[in-house]
């Protein structure tokens, strides 16, 4: 693949890779600076990629690990995370039907409130259309973890929208 046609793919992946970003991060500014970071560190390591395979895969992957090592840099200078109140809500614009802007913010306020591997496994897998496979080799766990990580976390969804599973 030309560098141009890899640049232009990355670039079409910028949307779900900016809406996986806010999912782990839970804040605007925090989520545009880890997009930022995985698309270069993609550039940089462009020749680790192995055409014939998933781009967006392997990208998740480098945003993936590139979140892991920030929150152990952020823990190590001992820093805090945002509340979760704070976290983003993922959706529509504003001049959007205001009972479907309240029930994205509750289902926000839901995933927000997962164990991360949970609220990972649900992102990947529900949201962002990635198979049990891909997923789990993102996050890097075997399918039955994810699988298992998943089910916990549709589970804990349902009960904190009060919907039945």
């Amino acid at each position: 693949m030309s560098n141009n046609r890899f640049c232009e793919e990355l670039t079409a992946l910028l949307p779900r890779l900016r809406r996986f970003a806010r999912s782990l991060t839970h804040d605007a500014a925090d989520a545009d600076d880890l997009c930022q970071q995985t698309v270069e560190r993609a550039l940089k390591s462009r020749q680790q990629w192995q055409e014939g395979t998933r781009l967006d895969a392997w990208v998740y992957r480098i945003m993936r690990n590139q979140w892991i090592d920030e929150v152990r840099a952020r823990t190590r200078r001992s820093q805090t995370f945002a509340h979760e109140d704070e976290g983003a809500t993922v959706g529509m614009a504003g001049d959007r039907d205001a009972e479907n802007l309240v029930e994205l913010g509750n289902i926000g306020r839901a995933l927000a409130r997962l164990p991360e591997e949970q609220r990972e496994a649900v992102v990947l897998v529900l949201v962002e259309g990635f198979s049990y496979k891909e997923a789990a080799e993102i996050i890097g766990v075997p399918q039955g973890t994810l699988t298992s990580r998943l089910g916990r976390g549709r589970e804990a969804l349902m009960r904190e929208l009060g919907e039945t599973a």
